[in-house]
Parts: C-alpha cells; structure tokens; sequence
C-alpha cells in the first residue's frame, strides 16, 4: 500500500503545486489549470489502473504459489478485472465531479482558491484513492480465493 500511497501523493502534489502556481491561484472549472482539470483525470484513471495492477499482481502470485491462496478455476479474471476497474474509475470520477460541483455552487464561480492549499487537497486525494483502490480489488478477490491443501512431505528413517 505504501509503494502506491507515497509515490502517488508525493507527485500529483508536486504537479498540482507547479500547475496551479502558474497562475498564483485557481478556479473550480474555469482557467485553464483548474482544479477539475487535474482531479477528474486522476479520480478517473487511478482507479482504474491501480485495480488492473492490484488483481493482476494477487493472480500471478497465486498462479506461481507465491501466496498460499489459489484463485478458483471458474473465474475469468480478466472480465472481473475489465468489470471492476472501469466501475472503479466512474465511480470515483462520478465522486469527485459531484464533489468539484457541490463545492462551487456553495462558494462562487469566480471564487480563487489557493494554489498551494489546492496541491496539498490534489495530494491527499491521490494517497486516498490509492489506499482505497488497493484494499478494495483485493476485497472483492477474497470470495474467489480458497487456501491451498499443505501436502507434508514424510521421510522414512
């Protein structure tokens, strides 16, 4: 989780911080480094790569013995993959739009929100969704995941 959760915020802060700083100040929807146009992209793709990465990574490792859990033969991984992460991306999106929306009717369209207040929102928004979307593939795995038999090896002395 944290090899998701660091990288992501660290860098989506540092771009939001250099995109938003341009311009000294930002809006909801209306310049051209607004707030939704570096949250929408991030709500809706990170989703849906971190669940392909996340089902793909506990599957490999089943499918090597690596962990001590095998997926059962019935799944068709990659339609659950397919279904899950571009449920994941809309719905997140779906959030995040909502929220950007709620937010500017409460205040104002023309209301200038602070860069580096806006980074810091744009950081912890990713450490939250990749925090999220790594525990939640796995979720929905364990009810196709069953524990492999031990077979004990004896010797005859």
């Amino acid at each position: 989780m944290i090899i998701y959760a660091l990288p992501n915020v660290v860098f989506n802060f540092i771009i939001a911080l250099a995109s938003f700083n341009e311009l000294g100040y930002t809006h909801f929807f209306a310049c051209t480094q607004s707030l939704a146009r570096l949250t929408l992209p991030m709500a809706i793709f990170l989703p849906v790569v971190l669940t392909i990465d996340i089902m793909k990574r506990v599957t490999d490792a089943a499918s090597q013995n690596a962990i001590e859990f095998a997926v059962d033969d019935q799944l068709n991984v990659k339609k659950l993959m397919t279904k899950l992460s571009i449920l994941h991306g809309l719905v997140s999106g779906l959030l995040v739009l909502s929220s950007l929306l709620f937010a500017q009717f409460i205040l104002s369209k023309h209301y200038k929100l602070d860069a580096t207040a806006m980074a810091v929102l744009v950081g912890l928004l990713a450490g939250l969704l990749s925090v999220l979307f790594t525990y939640l593939p796995i979720m929905k795995l364990k009810r196709y995941l069953y524990r492999q038999p031990q077979i004990s090896v004896e010797t005859n002395n």
